[in-house]
């Protein structure tokens, strides 16, 4: 059975709230042991540098995320755990996709717009202040899910577009260099729970309104008890549903407990008592992850030692045998291997590949290749997984499958799925994929 990829990644740029914890961490652990799933998870520093530049806390953001992911119940040897900079193919797959990436696309991604639009209202040149690294930020997270050809990437709405502009880096490439990654989706996390902050506003580093994950439990008490309320006093019935106190209390509980205490409001429960319920709940779930944390950032040489191993055995597994393949696709060989003859008998030798392109109309297409020259030129498809799925059936279950009625339609089974380039016989597409089983077996 195939497994299903699935990326995550976390900047290492603050240190891990409730907020993060209930929204991100909770569930990502939670999904990392769904059977059929092969997960990814790494610590984002080279993101961080986009808007960090104080080392000191890059570092410390690295131990302090990854310690808490580690305590929230993450299995560093039933995932793959690492961190971003550890994995070097990343930033040289991030140059190959710079050759692809369209200008006119990174333009229009919405952080560049917004600095932009910020500058102009400031009075200032468009760019003033604007890093490449801020420009090119859509590239490099496009090479950390095309690597590894990951299948599905976790986004709020707001992250989409960084999913399109990774399909679209690799569908250019594809089209130029034949069929190597895998086309991600964006996994809509529509139902991520976002909690208010001490002063009610979304709970945001941005706002400093934060309560640390693993504040100590004094601390946290005192937080807990500067939650900002309404001046309804003991006896007055309270509003759950637009009350702090309530959506965070609601974020930890049972839905019972949760019940129980929307009836402790409607009875006019007084909000020191609700928050000392918040507090006792959510140190409750939080206690046991505290001591495994505060056990783990005491070890850091440990932390160390797992993302380091991970990294190790990722890039054995992935990224070096892709970075091999990819630079022979560019055209970064081995220059012992050309042969009399040069190019155009390389191009002979060369196995027949796919390529898949979008064109103007909106609807994406595949041709199969060999050499320079054109077998199998697709129909038009709604989207581009499923040019993609076809392409995989081809791959998968060769020729046999196709035939044609004395003219260049070819169909498999009943679908018609594309035409022979002129002057193409059936059986020369039949033999190119009689080489895609030969080359998988």
């Amino acid at each position: 059975m195939s497994l299903t990829r699935v990326l995550t990644g976390i900047t290492t740029s603050g240190t891990p709230h409730l907020g993060n914890y209930v929204g991100a961490i909770r569930p990502a652990v939670a999904a990392s042991h769904a059977p059929g799933v092969e997960s990814f998870y790494f610590l984002a520093d080279y993101h961080a540098l986009i808007k960090v530049q104080d080392p000191a806390r890059v570092q410390r953001s690295t131990l302090e995320i990854a310690a808490t992911w580690l305590a929230c119940g993450l299995e560093p040897d039933k995932v793959w755990f690492y961190r971003q900079s550890d994995i070097p193919e990343t930033n040289e797959l991030t140059w190959l996709l710079t050759c692809v990436a369209g200008k006119g696309i990174l333009n229009r991604a919405h952080a560049y717009k917004a600095a932009v639009d910020k500058n102009r209202i400031d009075g200032e040149d468009d760019d003033a202040g604007i890093t490449a690294g801020l420009f090119m930020y859509p590239v490099l997270m496009a090479a950390d899910i095309l690597l590894f050809n990951a299948n599905q990437v976790p986004v709020g709405r707001d992250q989409i577009q960084h999913i399109e502009m990774a399909r679209d880096f690799g569908q250019r490439f594809n089209h130029l260099y034949g069929e190597h990654f895998a086309l991600p989706e964006a996994a809509i996390e529509e139902n991520v729970a976002t909690l208010p902050g001490l002063d009610g506003r979304k709970m945001s580093k941005s706002y400093d309104n934060t309560i640390p994950l693993f504040a100590p439990r004094e601390t946290l008490k005192k937080l807990i008890y500067s939650i900002v309320t309404d001046s309804r006093a003991p006896g007055e019935t309270k509003d759950a549903d637009n009350s702090n106190v309530f959506q965070l209390y609601q974020a930890f509980a049972s839905k019972q407990e949760t019940e129980a205490m929307r009836r402790a409001f409607a009875d006019g429960i007084a909000w020191g008592e609700a928050k000392q319920a918040l507090f006792e709940r959510i140190d409750a779930e939080i206690a046991p992850q505290r001591e495994k944390y505060e056990a783990l950032i005491a070890r850091p040489a440990d932390i160390e030692a797992v993302l380091r191993d991970g990294a190790k055995r990722l890039r054995e597994r992935y990224a070096v045998p892709t970075l091999q393949a990819l630079r022979t696709a560019v055209g970064l060989r081995d220059l012992s291997q050309v042969t009399a003859g040069g190019a155009r008998k390389a191009a002979k030798t060369a196995l027949p590949n796919f390529k898949q392109y979008r064109e103007s109309d909106g609807r994406f297409y595949f041709k199969l290749v060999d050499g320079d020259r054109l077998l199998l030129q697709s129909v038009g498809h709604d989207s581009a997984r499923t040019a993609g799925q076809l392409i995989g059936r081809l791959k998968q279950e060769g020729g046999a499958a196709l035939h044609h009625a004395g003219n260049a339609a070819v169909h498999l089974g009943e679908d018609l799925i594309g035409h022979l380039h002129e002057g193409v016989e059936l059986t020369e597409v039949v033999e190119a994929l009689a080489q895609f089983a030969a080359e998988d077996a």
